[in-house]
């Protein structure tokens, strides 16, 4: 019986030991990415959208990166203090705003290294499909393990709730 227990006990650790590595790899990452190119995940996506679309409206960017108009908005506007992007009210509907980047913008996305989901989804996107199928069952496991399903969460991965970084509402909830 104590062999079953230590064992029992071994496995739970490295869960746990498994959960904090993850955990630990989107801190240092989203750290690294803020100290090369002085953007967050969230913030980088939405300039290579903006870099991928042209001249955009708000609304899209936040749908093509699901996240809520206003989280965008506000991480546009400091975008726009700092000279990466543009906003102007559109010429033909004047409730529209567009968005646009900058010379300074492209060169910052220039020498900005991949974001971590896109690492991520490469690996991802080699496994057999019954592979994915395991690993989204057993995280939404966990999530429900962890009374996680009620927190909303956009496809970043990112070592803090984007309103937290980025926005001062709690319109969006923390990304993972």
């Amino acid at each position: 019986m104590e062999d079953k227990t230590l064992q029992e006990r071994e496995i739970s650790d490295n869960v746990l030991i498994a959960l904090r590595k993850i955990v630990r790899a989107i801190d240092l990452n989203s750290k690294r990415l803020v100290k090369q190119v002085g953007l967050t995940g969230p913030q980088l996506v939405i300039l290579q959208e903006i870099l991928r679309l042209g001249n955009v409206s708000v609304g899209l960017v936040a749908k093509n990166v699901s996240l809520s108009q206003g989280t965008v908005t506000g991480i546009l506007e400091r975008m726009g203090k700092r000279g990466l992007v543009i906003r102007e009210r559109s010429v033909q509907d004047k409730r529209r705003v567009m968005v646009r980047i900058t010379e300074s913008g492209k060169k910052l996305l220039a020498n900005a290294p991949p974001v971590m989901q896109e690492n991520f989804l490469e690996k991802f996107n080699q496994l057999q499909d019954w592979e994915k199928t395991m690993i989204l069952s057993t995280l939404q496991r966990l999530v429900g393990m962890m009374d996680a399903k009620s927190i909303s969460a956009s496809p970043f991965l990112s070592a803090a709730p984007i309103e937290a970084r980025d926005t001062n509402s709690e319109s969006e909830g923390s990304s993972s």
